[in-house]
């Protein structure tokens, strides 16, 4: 090769190079700025988001001095301080001080919601509307229009509110949140910091995340910008459709930091639907008390793998009792639906029709079984009863035994009275755990009373021992205990016998 034809053919490459750069050059900002779509979403939608604002009133509390803060000149948030510091003191007060018979005062908050019906219905928050005295909706345009409440969830966190419209009004649909993917882009829009309708875009981060807010979180992460004052928004997908209410975010400083939370449509249309109609919630109730299938549980019941939600109890009056699901079962499928984890029953059971009859699937000893149920009312599932336990001394010191870390003795009259166990609950009862145990480890304390071991009845140490041995003969490498507290609320637990 000539030194002219190298010459050439490194010009040609540098050449390559630079047109290279230059298209990468022009490409990354149009990439950065995301989809041409959002402007579009965003024009479509705006006129049906609205703010919601709401005012209550409290008691005032007397003594103590209130300072207005520092605010630059031209904050947005000097008038709301300088309303609330300045107009609403008592003048009877020295110094800015309430007086200790202050009259109640009224505070106001602000929220976001959507229009859903051009007859004037809008979905929020219930948290953006809790205990408010008043209520109005604030259009686009700036018109407040005062509104009625039709209906709140609190378990979703949920609220439908209507009014009177006093012109036509622009409305938004549900899509299916089911179709998202994770990375498909989402636009929010709301009211963050009373500043007005503000757009903000992201991506979906995660789906079906529980966060332990309430009994059937599964909610759609995103890092679209989501402020305070957001809550009860939209979140849109790029079709124009709400694929979620955004509720929530997880920041330390409570400004945006990336991970934000929203109700998925999925579960919004179907509270929505019944607010409309009974101005209720009417979920499903199975009647059982469920945990989580662990990985010993499920050796322990030979379950591979480790799946479904396992049946610690059953409500004598309710639904799961007369088509014969008993403690022990292990919910793997419901009305058609896999059941991964006592998580996913309870949102199926919840979302399924009263009086509706479905198939429950159940592993019963190693067996799938499936029983017919007629499913009854949620009434109040808020109600739970505590266990209450004392550290009294007993008249006679119990004769006990030990095994897998635990002092266990028959149950008697005065260990009744001491750990205040019901005459109804029968097994064997604990009266001491070692703390370098297992059983320590899961829980088990003093007081608490082992009903069954490996599923069959126990009524003494020897019984409990003389399982544990047939269990290690046999290779197994834990066993399934069945736990009573006082109060007879049953739950399994599964301890090494290694």
């Amino acid at each position: 090769m000539t030194a002219a034809t190298i010459a050439s053919t490194r010009l040609r490459l540098g050449l390559a190079a630079i047109v290279v750069g230059a298209v990468c050059a022009v490409a990354s900002p149009a990439a950065a700025r995301g989809p041409e779509g959002i402007a579009d979403v965003a024009e479509k939608v705006i006129g049906a988001v609205v703010n919601i604002s709401t005012s209550q009133t409290v008691e005032a509390k007397g003594g103590g001095s209130q300072t207005m803060p520092q605010l630059p000149p031209g904050s947005p948030f000097e008038e709301f301080f300088d309303d609330f510091f300045k107009n609403r003191r008592n003048p009877n007060s020295k110094g800015g001080e309430r007086g200790e018979n202050a009259p109640p005062r009224k505070t106001n908050s602000l929220g976001s919601g959507f229009i859903i019906d051009t007859a004037g219905v809008v979905v929020t928050n219930n948290h953006v509307i809790a205990d408010a005295d008043e209520i109005n909706v604030i259009l686009n345009d700036g018109t407040k229009v005062k509104a009625e409440l039709v209906g709140v969830d609190k378990k979703t966190d949920l609220a439908v509110l209507k009014f009177k419209p006093p012109r036509p009004l622009v409305a938004v649909k549900f899509g299916d949140s089911d179709k998202l993917r994770l990375g498909d882009w989402v636009v929010a829009i709301g009211n963050p910091f009373s500043l007005g309708g503000t757009v903000t875009a992201g991506i979906v981060s995660a789906k079906n995340r529980d966060i332990s807010s309430g009994p059937y979180d599964s909610y759609i992460q995103t890092d679209a910008a989501i402020n305070r004052g957001n809550s009860g928004g939209p979140l849109f997908n790029l079709e124009g459709e709400v694929i979620g209410v955004n509720t929530l975010i997880i920041s330390p400083s409570g400004g945006s930091i990336g991970i934000g939370f929203a109700v998925p449509s999925k579960t919004v249309a179907g509270v929505v639907d019944q607010l409309r109609q009974f101005g209720e919630l009417r979920r499903g109730w199975l009647g059982v008390r469920i945990q989580t299938v662990t990985d010993e549980i499920a050796e322990s019941l030979n379950i591979k793998p480790a799946r479904g939600a396992l049946v610690a109890g059953v409500d004598d009056k309710g639904p799961a009792k007369p088509a014969g699901i008993e403690p022990g079962d292990v919910v793997v499928k419901f009305d058609g639906k896999d059941v991964k984890d006592p998580k996913d029953l309870s949102r199926v059971v919840a979302d399924t029709a009263v009086g509706k009859e479905v198939d429950v699937v159940v592993i019963r000893k190693g067996q799938e079984e499936t029983k017919k149920v007629t499913l009854g009312r949620l009434q109040d599932p808020d109600k739970v009863q505590a266990a209450v336990k004392t550290d009294e001394p007993a008249p006679e010191k119990p004769v006990t035994q030990k095994a897998l870390g635990l002092d266990l003795a028959v149950l008697s009259k005065d260990l009744r009275t001491r750990y205040r166990i019901k005459d109804s609950v029968k097994g064997v009862v604990v009266t001491g755990v070692d703390a370098s145990s297992d059983a320590a480890e899961k829980r088990l304390s003093a007081g608490d009373v082992i009903v069954e071991v490996a599923q069959e009845a126990v009524a003494s140490g020897a019984d409990v021992q003389k399982r544990i041995e047939q269990l290690k003969k046999d290779g197994k490498k834990s066993v399934l205990l069945l736990v009573s507290n006082g109060d007879g609320e049953l739950r399994f637990v599964a301890l090494s016998v290694q």
